[in-house]
């Protein structure tokens, strides 16, 4: 037999369900190849560092979010013994100091990752500040996002407001993007606000076969349904995304492209995954734009 017949089989088209496990390998092997590229950067090790800090920290509160309340609320009459920035924010636009914020955690995670947030927007003057909390072992973000969807009804419901914003982390982020673009609720959402999350997917989830996080790769369905057209959605999106995310890879997969969302990309220097939502700057802007409902940014 010549070396011609001997070679020929292998120029043949292979079986699909292998070349598709090949890809999805290669693409894995990509993304930690993209990663290590970059690991030993002076940014990289010293938003390492901090990461570590908060991871330590976070540790140490996780325990009392799975047995804290579901939120906070001031309602008041007066202006007494508020601070300088509350009062500012209540006299300028009540409607924003009113308007009902949801924190949506990220996977395997819990509403202790919002307490300087928390706090800060309390002190800023925002008066009902609640929690939406799912459990680790979720396995569906269509089912989650409808029972997140059947959370902020109620809140409104309670609070007498027709519209919420949300601030969600990682999954919670998609979680709210869902509701938000497949489910109708960019009636009852004014600004959804994500922190890291994986709006065009990560390939850092190839690495596990978790149903939940199978949803979160690339070349998933969930992801083809979320670029799908969502004409007359009104909700404002601000995506902060990090340079230096572990887990979304590459890290510009936190941002939000599509033609019929009013979105802004905000990237984040040298703050890790799970350091965005304590970080300082990030808190700040977040305030920020939350005290003036009706600004628009630039999609960057």
């Amino acid at each position: 037999m010549s070396a011609e017949a001997v070679e020929q089989p292998e120029d043949s088209p292979g079986d699909p369900a292998k070349e598709a496990t090949r890809s999805s390998i290669r693409e894995a092997l990509d993304g930690l190849r993209y990663g290590a590229r970059s690991a030993l950067s002076p940014r990289v090790l010293q938003g390492a560092a901090v990461e570590l800090g908060w991871i330590t920290t976070h540790l140490a509160m996780y325990p009392l979010g799975l047995v804290g309340g579901t939120g906070s609320k001031a309602e008041r009459l007066t202006l007494t013994g508020l601070t300088p920035a509350q009062r500012s924010l209540l006299v300028g636009d009540v409607r924003a100091a009113g308007t009902p914020i949801l924190l949506a955690h990220g996977i395997v995670d819990n509403h202790t990752v919002f307490a300087l947030m928390r706090r800060q927007l309390l002190r800023r003057g925002f008066t009902r500040i609640q929690n939406f909390s799912y459990s680790p072992l979720t396995l569906d973000v269509r089912r989650t996002a409808e029972r997140l969807g059947a959370e902020i009804e109620a809140l409104c419901e309670e609070s007498g407001s027709e519209q919420i914003h949300v601030v969600g982390h990682s999954l919670g982020g998609l979680i709210a993007r869902y509701y938000i673009q497949r489910l109708g609720g960019d009636r009852r959402v004014h600004t959804c606000v994500t922190l890291g999350t994986p709006h065009q997917g990560t390939m850092a989830a190839r690495l596990l076969p978790w149903p939940l996080v199978k949803q979160v790769r690339p070349d998933s369905d969930l992801m083809a349904e979320l670029a799908e057209p969502a004409p007359d959605c009104q909700t404002r999106f601000i995506a902060f995304y990090s340079d230096v995310d572990q887990l979304i890879v590459p890290q510009r997969r936190a941002r939000i492209r599509h033609p019929d969302l009013t979105a802004r990309n905000i990237r984040v220097r040298g703050v890790g995954h799970l350091s965005l939502p304590f970080h300082g700057e990030v808190v700040h802007q977040i305030t920020g734009v939350l005290s003036h409902l009706d600004e628009q940014g630039p999609v960057a």
